[in-house]
């Protein structure tokens, strides 16, 4: 098998030499890359003659995958797949893996800092004071007793509902398939119009799909409270980004802080979010932790391992 990691994954290099000896002893090339290209033709040139693709959230169109013939197996660094084109995938018999769990704390750690930071205008201030200013009349407000409503109960919400549960929260939960764990750390399943309407605070944790685009769109935005805050740690398009902005920018929502896009960052300086008022905006980093890089890559060449062992069993 050429087995071929087609970007750093925050990997050291004795590592990548570490994997590349272990493949080499069972018969199998393995190569990597240092640096990360996104462009398509550096990404045809480094994965047209692998057999095996590890990739993360490089976005893999249909004319990328279209061009590597041998391509069987791609273990993806990464919880979503929605950069992939699966249907060409499903399609030409390439089998596709997520590294499912290996943030979870990550992201959920960052939806609880994002809703404190909007709470007590840490980022603001630290930029304010640097500036000659201070506190004026400004009085943050507390987590502790909030109502929260949670947009998704897989792992990273139900890992953001136990760190709500210890602020002393009131936790209201919307999803497809309802949790017994969920109900045991005292969450209320309820529906997505009751949780709109109810909480002061609401975090998205729902994966991108035809269901979810757009799951907080305009009619959503006017069920929630004015003084309600928007998190937003899963994926840019679960929300509608325009009507996120307008809403900020008359009002009729207190703040919103974002770690996710209609696209992977860098963002055009004109984009919405970067000018609405009580706007936080990160170049998505919620999975990028040190914790979480170890354990991705345990993840990823484990799965590589699996296949690979499968198909020499078959």
């Amino acid at each position: 098998m050429n087995i071929n990691c087609i970007e750093p994954l925050g990997i050291s290099l004795p590592q990548f030499e570490k994997l590349q000896k272990e493949f080499a002893q069972q018969g199998h090339q393995f190569s990597f890359c240092t640096d990360r290209r996104e462009d398509e033709a550096n990404l045809i040139a480094r994965m047209k003659d692998a057999d095996v693709v590890v990739v993360s959230n490089i976005r893999l169109s249909a004319n990328v995958l279209s061009q590597c013939p041998h391509l069987q197996y791609l273990s993806v660094a990464f919880t979503g797949l929605d950069h992939i084109d699966l249907a060409y995938c499903q399609a030409h018999n390439i089998t596709v893996q997520n590294a499912a769990g290996y943030s979870t704390i990550a992201v959920s750690e960052l939806a609880i800092g994002l809703v404190i930071d909007l709470y007590r205008r840490i980022s603001a201030f630290n930029n304010e004071i640097r500036q000659g200013g201070g506190r004026g009349a400004f009085l943050g407000t507390e987590l502790h007793g909030k109502t929260v409503g949670i947009v998704g109960t897989g792992a990273i919400g139900m890992a953001t509902i136990r760190l709500l549960k210890a602020f002393g929260c009131h936790v209201l939960a919307y999803s497809r398939s309802q949790r017994t764990e969920a109900a045991a750390l005292g969450a209320e399943y309820t529906t997505l119009e009751q949780l709109l309407r109810q909480s002061d605070i609401i975090s998205l944790h729902v994966p991108l799909n035809d269901s979810t685009y757009h799951l907080i769109g305009e009619a959503q935005l006017q069920q929630m409270k004015p003084t309600a805050i928007l998190v937003n740690t899963a994926r840019g398009n679960v929300m509608d980004i325009d009507a996120v902005s307008k809403a900020l920018s008359e009002g009729r929502i207190a703040g919103v802080a974002t770690d996710v896009y209609e696209s992977e960052p860098p963002l055009p300086a004109d984009h919405c979010l970067l000018h609405a008022p009580n706007c936080i905006c990160l170049p998505h980093v919620g999975f990028a932790t040190r914790e979480a890089f170890d354990i991705r890559a345990d993840i990823v060449f484990d799965h590589v391992r699996q296949w690979i062992g499968k198909q020499t069993t078959v």
